[in-house]
């Protein structure tokens, strides 16, 4: 196995957990807001880090050689 293959599957794993990441903070900030709860600013901070870091992977993943 080369080494763009282990880039590949790492990548891969961080992308999977960067989405649970956002989608459980989006998930639990709408249960806190149907509760009538105030929703943490770490929560907010976490989701918002787990879709930047999500959208950079996406949008430009490692270079290419």
């Amino acid at each position: 196995m080369n080494t763009r293959m282990k880039t590949d599957i790492w990548i891969s794993y961080l992308v999977i957990v960067l989405g649970l990441a956002a989608v459980t903070s989006t998930i639990s900030a709408i249960i806190l807001m149907m509760m009538d709860q105030p929703i943490p600013e770490l929560l907010i901070a976490l989701g918002s880090v787990a879709l930047a870091g999500w959208a950079r992977l996406l949008i430009s993943p490692l270079n290419r050689v």
